[in-house]
């Protein structure tokens, strides 16, 4: 019997298009430049179409999409440009208005190229902050104010949370140096908008006060510069830099903590700077009393103007924000929709506008109406967090299977038992394991005020440890969300 003669074809692979080889090269420094879940939803969905001399054309999957990137990632591509094709290199946009199918190709147009972001080359300047240019280390001298435009008080939305800072934010930029509020120190926790605040104190000052020079500057970066200054033995030309400043801001001071040269050149800079009647502006992520690891002299002066906090916006101020982001985007979308993510997504400002920047972003790549079902599919995805959170809505699922009833029942105005029972069950597991106020909990099953949900959860509270078969239910239950 002849063997089985096998013959193998070596197919020729074609060598990658140069323009692949361009864009790949710029998403290598994209990559390190923003975090991966931004580089997944922003990044990933382009295709390098072509490449004519210096002009990289990108395909774009919508206009929302193209949109997005001009408003927000324009500074990171003018450098991927730089590094890829150098500094003349230019980007031009393919978008996607119709995907087309099997019989009709996509229907695309073309967006003008990329153009070089204002004052992203001018000249250096010689130590002088009023000729600020970005610079080729970050942390040099050479620096702009790091100011971003996009915050204003016009787009801060004010609330029974940050009454009190927005408005001594406002004092401090009509008057800078002039109020009693100096140094203003804003504090609060994470995403509720420190940064925002103190960044549109110094834009209205730069707008308002030509003869003002406003530093902003993370206290990281002010403790890199200050440790390059030492090792290149300019750390004379470092203290002046600073003290020619009008006003400044400083963010997150508590990262001062334990670098005690840092603390010092800090304190003898804020000393000069107030001696003077200049503004000085600090966030910390806890009031100045909390802080720990920074010296008693410099405690003492961050108390001697105003201290302020932001708390977690309530319900009514989370709409707001909501609303008045879509507006900025020139987005509409249906009011129980906006209920529905205010209450849902309750801890602070920035994970609030990630849900509704993913939200649109689902919606663009998706071509989908943003409706409630979308938003459960966005927040289950970005709100619960790697040990899988327990959300009202995985909650509602799994009582309403327990008890084999449709969770429009739950929600639903039945008085009947096998309804009214199960609601309470989950308002009790609700209230147990997610931090919604009762409030939200209410909204959530059928817009009952908050005392249906605090009568819900006494009723199961009296009946626990009285009623074998409840305590065998919730048992149930709990191991459900372990």
């Amino acid at each position: 019997m002849t063997p089985t003669q096998l013959s193998f074809t070596l197919e020729k692979v074609p060598p990658p298009r140069e323009v692949d080889m361009v864009w790949e090269k710029c998403l290598r420094t994209i990559r390190e430049s923003i975090p991966s879940q931004s580089f997944q939803m922003w990044f990933e969905p382009i295709r390098p179409f072509k490449l004519n001399g210096k002009v990289l054309t990108i395909q774009v999957p919508s206009q929302f999409f193209y949109e997005w990137l001009e408003d927000n990632y324009v500074h990171l591509l003018r450098e991927a440009l730089d590094y890829s094709l150098g500094r003349d290199g230019m980007l031009e946009y393919s978008i996607i208005v119709d995907p087309g199918n099997e019989r009709h190709q996509p229907l695309t147009v073309s967006m003008p190229t990329v153009k070089t972001p204002q004052n992203s080359r001018p000249d250096n300047f010689q130590n002088d902050p009023r000729k600020a240019a970005p610079p080729k280390d970050q942390d040099s001298l050479q620096l702009d104010t790091y100011l971003n435009q996009g915050y204003s008080f016009d787009n801060f939305i004010e609330g029974d949370c940050n009454r009190l800072a927005r408005s001594a934010g406002f004092a401090v930029a009509q008057r800078p140096g002039l109020t009693s509020f100096n140094p203003l120190m804003v504090y609060g926790s994470v995403g509720l908008g420190k940064t925002h605040l103190v960044q549109a104190i110094g834009n209205y000052i730069r707008n308002h006060f030509d003869d003002k020079v406003v530093m902003y500057v993370s206290s990281e970066k002010f403790t890199n510069q200050f440790i390059n200054a030492i090792r290149n033995n300019v750390l004379q030309e470092f203290n002046d830099f600073y003290m020619k400043v009008d006003v400044l801001v400083i963010d997150d001071v508590q990262f001062l903590s334990g670098k005690e040269k840092t603390q010092d050149t800090f304190f003898h800079i804020f000393n000069h700077l107030h001696q003077l009647g200049k503004q000085i502006i600090m966030t910390s992520d806890r009031p100045p009393r909390e802080l720990v690891g920074l010296q008693d002299r410099l405690l003492s002066r961050f108390k001697w103007g105003l201290t302020a906090d932001l708390q977690t916006p309530d319900f009514e101020t989370r709409i707001a924000i909501i609303q008045k982001k879509l507006q900025a985007e020139g987005v509409l979308i249906d009011s129980e929709v906006i209920d529905y993510v205010a209450h849902s997504v309750n801890s602070n400002v920035r994970e609030l506008e990630g849900v509704l920047v993913s939200l649109m972003a689902q919606s663009s790549l998706t071509r989908r109406t943003i409706d409630v079902e979308l938003a459960k599919n966005t927040l289950r995805n970005i709100v619960m967090n790697e040990e899988k959170e327990v959300t009202i809505d995985t909650i509602q699922e799994i009582v309403a299977d327990y008890f084999d009833i449709a969770i429009a029942d739950m929600k639903s105005k039945s008085r009947k038992k096998e309804n009214v029972y199960p609601r309470q069950l989950a308002m009790f597991l609700a209230k147990e394991y997610t931090d919604l106020p009762l409030k939200s909990i209410g909204h959530h099953f059928g817009g009952r005020d908050h005392s249906t949900v605090i009568h819900s959860i006494q009723s199961i509270n009296e009946l626990l440890g009285n009623d074998a078969d409840v305590d065998e239910t919730i048992q149930k239950l709990r191991s459900y969300f372990k």
